[in-house]
């Protein structure tokens, strides 16, 4: 049986927690001088009527299983999308659950996708909200990543990450609850530092500089401008933002030792040099094509290039300019970068590249056993040889995730039935929300929104949101019947 007190209490306390981020937005409604700020209190007001009780109940018996595990980070993953939609639900300029739900939803999966035709039409403390849900969201993988998924032996880059040698899955300490510290320490520090850049640098006002800050560190790309990033049409914002948009798409393990000066370690990361080598390939073809096909001089053309690139690979979503104008051999580029990923133990969403690896080694491998079927070949990492369980849950997360995008393409299809460029929406749609990109092709481009998108479309969206922001298995493990047989 699941131990219903432990989910009780993690319910609780996490809306407790979205209680005290929701003072913030209050406090700057009230020092701005909104005058309605009844949106948060209200807001406030629920969390704590829910969320005390559950905390109450759920005194007691501490011990977790892993079926306890799997549906507590399920369950707190919801509860935290409907906790974050109340503000928009209270907001007089969002009339719909659906609108609120998605968007909440978008905000704390960093997905970055929005309902929203004129965000600056929004009051700046529902802005810093926004941002909040992704800063919140992106904290949040750090702590699964770190505390919570290593524990339940998820399948994928996490099992990966708990259970082989390298960079990917030294512990920086020895405790759990220490390395999550150090951890959470490195994504506040960075956040700071680049408030401070956006703001002393770069000469953003601070509300700009706090909202770009928290959304990229996160790698969500909500913006307080209609025309993201490419409202600030210069290289002193740009530049910093792609900086810390790559450093975002990193494992924080690498930066920890990046800071520690322990650049051996670092340099020993496969997945860290395929990062930085897959990345460069990339810009440099993006910048050709741009330099030949565009007007923009070499200096834009690889800024521009650069800067979509990375906002891809690390699915932050900024945009920069329309780049579905661009040469049409860019735009497959950019569509085959939002299965990419940036690194496992990222603020990232995406496929990871860890996965990608060893899944290329592997194959590499099968050509060589057609040739030689009696050699031993071991797939290793960082000159560790690949467990086969480790291996089969990483190619079965790859089918599955393969099957989810063409599941939720053929729906979508039918939903946005009689629409503009339905199957490109469609492919689209499915693709950002799954890898938690943020802008897509089609009527989702990077000048569009998600408002068209029906009801039925924008719940399906943001279970696929919250399905690729926790790993695939972690929330279909609780579709299937097994799971829920007693012991």
């Amino acid at each position: 049986m699941f131990n219903y007190k432990i989910i009780s209490k993690t319910l609780g306390i996490l809306l407790l927690t979205i209680t005290v981020f929701l003072a913030i937005p209050l406090v700057w409604a009230i020092a701005g001088g909104e005058g309605n700020t009844t949106k948060y209190l209200y807001s406030m007001l629920i969390c704590l009527i829910v969320g005390v009780p559950l905390l109450a109940l759920g005194q007691g018996n501490n011990n977790i299983s892993k079926r306890d595990g799997y549906l507590i980070v399920t369950l707190g993953w919801l509860a935290l999308c409907l906790a974050a939609a109340l503000p928009y639900i209270f907001y007089e300029g969002i009339h719909k659950f659906s609108y609120a739900f998605f968007e909440s939803t978008s905000g704390l999966t960093t997905t970055g996708a929005t309902i929203l035709a004129d965000i600056e039409a929004l009051p700046n403390s529902l802005l810093i909200w926004r941002s909040l849900t992704q800063w919140i969201g992106g904290l949040g993988i750090i702590v699964l990543t770190v505390a919570i998924f290593p524990l339940l032996g998820v399948s994928g880059v996490e099992l990966f990450v708990a259970e082989s040698p390298g960079p990917t899955s030294q512990k920086i300490h020895p405790r759990i609850k220490d390395t999550a510290k150090r951890l959470w320490l490195i994504y506040l520090s960075l956040t700071i530092l680049l408030i401070l850049i956006l703001k002393f640098v770069s000469g953003l006002n601070l509300f700009d500089a706090i909202n770009h800050g928290l959304t990229t560190m996160a790698t969500g790309g909500f913006s307080t401008k209609n025309a993201s990033i490419g409202h600030f049409d210069s290289a002193i914002v740009q530049y910093p933002i792609l900086i810390f948009m790559f450093l975002a798409g990193m494992n924080y393990t690498i930066i920890y030792f990046s800071l520690k000066r322990n650049f051996k370690r670092v340099w020993a990361s496969e997945e860290f040099k395929a990062y930085i080598f897959g990345v460069a390939a990339i810009v440099l073809l993006a910048t050709i094509y741009l330099t030949s096909t565009s007007n923009y001089g070499i200096e834009k053309s690889f800024r521009y290039a650069a800067f979509q690139i990375v906002s891809l690979i690390t699915t932050t979503g900024y945009v920069v300019t329309d780049y579905t104008l661009w040469n049409k051999g860019l735009m497959a580029i950019f569509f085959f970068t939002m299965f990419a990923g940036a690194c496992a133990g990222s603020t990232s969403g995406g496929i990871k590249v860890i996965r990608h690896l060893v899944y290329l080694k592997n194959a590499i491998h099968e050509f060589k056993r057609l040739l030689h079927p009696r050699a031993l070949m071991q797939t290793k990492i960082d000159k560790s040889t690949i467990s086969g369980k480790i291996l089969s849950h990483i190619l079965v997360f790859l089918l599955v995730y393969i099957l989810i995008f063409m599941i939720g393409t053929f729906l979508m299809c039918i939903i946005l039935s009689g629409q503009e460029q339905t199957l490109l929406t469609a492919i689209s749609a499915t693709a950002t929300c799954l890898g938690n990109v943020g802008p897509g092709l089609g009527t989702v481009g990077p000048v569009d929104n998600f408002q068209h998108i029906p009801a039925a479309g924008k719940y399906l969206l943001s279970f696929i949101m919250i399905v690729g922001r926790l790993e695939l298995f972690t929330v279909l493990i609780l579709l299937t019947p097994f799971f829920w047989k007693a012991n």
